[in-house]
């Protein structure tokens, strides 16, 4: 292998405290410069193309479950659609769309509707808000909330041990960090079973009935649900108003246009803020590339919120373009892992964004200009002030 070639001096790495606030420099550099790069800091190949991306997502010699390595922690995730590979992987995501495939999704319409007006209505009483804390996290514990069947008087809870399980996202969480996320994972492992006989008539409670899974098979995935579904959807609010509140003419746009467009919209706002921003691979065998040999046994990152804004596939990449279509992002991934939350992430927030840009048409950022906060995942503000 050629010596690996590094980032010029005066570009962030994008996994630097710097770098996490602004990565897409670094992005810009490795997809023109380097796109199948050996990173010899993290010791990983970074993939920066969208074709490669795509590939890595879609290959079975990118192995999901061996991608677990690439957590520095000593825990794993437990077994669900995040972390195995086919044929496991199917015999798990068909069960598991009973939590979050389309059906279910179209069961609780009513209900995530009835959360999106419950949290607009709320919003009239103030006249400032931030918009993860009161708008990102409501409509997350509000949808999730529906789909496992909690009453009301849960929601609090719930949203608790939300917030506290959204440690694990972090592959390279600190010690500390990890050992309060895997108490957190069994707090919420444990309130999500003592609640599933009451559920019966939500998604959960027909996963939690369905006998093709063992129970634990069955909590795993519904704890991942909330681990890789709360905090993403709740930080997508802010990232999403970053992007569309200096854009007049869009929101007049979205506010005129009908549930198509504002899908669509969702979709955009995605591709230029991914909150999750790579995925985690490791080869079965070499893999060669068009930039390079990737060996067997590599750690692998794809690098999706790079891939999004590929030239070579988006024209404007760097451009808010409600009315891209189609748009083959890959903020849900591809092919067999494809995010089997994604028709709830559209659906929730395309009503909110729509109906909150509808209701509230002075809406506009206040105080401190808002910055992107030193992490790397979820991609998310680091405070976001509004004025009602």
């Amino acid at each position: 292998m050629a010596a690996p070639r590094t980032l010029p001096g005066d570009l962030a790495h994008p996994f630097s405290p710097r770098g996490r606030v602004d990565p897409y420099p670094a992005y810009r550099w490795l997809l023109a410069n380097d796109p199948v790069h050996f990173d010899v800091t993290s010791r990983m190949w970074l993939l920066t193309g969208h074709a490669d991306c795509s590939l890595v997502l879609r290959d079975p010699r990118f192995s999901a479950a061996m991608g677990q390595r690439e957590r520095v922690r000593e825990d794993a995730l437990p077994p669900s659609m995040l972390t195995t590979d086919p044929p496991e992987h199917q015999r798990l995501r068909a069960p598991g769309a009973l939590l979050m495939g389309p059906a279910a999704v179209r069961g609780v319409a009513d209900g995530i509707a009835h959360e999106v007006d419950r949290i607009l209505t709320e919003l009239a009483g103030h006249t400032g808000v931030e918009a993860t804390a009161d708008i990102g996290e409501p409509l997350a514990t509000g949808v999730l909330a529906r789909l496992f069947g909690l009453p009301p008087a849960d929601h609090a809870a719930f949203a608790d041990l939300a917030r506290r399980v959204s440690a694990n996202l972090d592959p390279l969480a600190g010690p500390q960090a990890a050992a309060a996320g895997r108490v957190s994972m069994g707090d919420l492992t444990r309130f999500l079973d003592e609640r599933a006989g009451g559920a019966q008539d939500s998604p959960w409670g027909r996963l939690a009935a369905d006998d093709r899974l063992t129970r634990p098979e069955k909590l795993g995935i519904a704890s991942l649900a909330v681990v890789g579904g709360w905090k993403p959807l709740a930080e997508m609010v802010g990232n999403a108003l970053y992007w569309l509140l200096p854009r007049p003419e869009v929101i007049e746009r979205l506010r005129d246009g009908g549930d198509e467009l504002a899908v669509t919209a969702v979709d955009e706002l995605l591709r230029l803020e991914s909150p999750i921003p790579f995925t985690a691979r490791v080869t079965t065998e070499a893999v060669a590339l068009a930039g390079g040999t990737i060996p067997a046994g590599a750690r692998v990152l794809a690098l999706v919120a790079a891939a999004n804004r590929d030239p070579a596939v988006f024209d404007r990449p760097d451009d808010l373009v409600v009315t891209r279509s189609p748009n083959p992002h890959l903020a849900f991934g591809t092919g067999t892992h494809f995010c089997l939350g994604a028709p709830l992430v559209r659906h929730a927030g395309a009503l909110l964004l729509r109906e909150l840009l509808c209701r509230h048409p002075g809406l506009r950022a206040t105080g401190a200009t808002p910055v992107w906060a030193p992490s790397l995942l979820p991609r998310r503000l680091d405070g976001f002030n509004l004025a009602i």
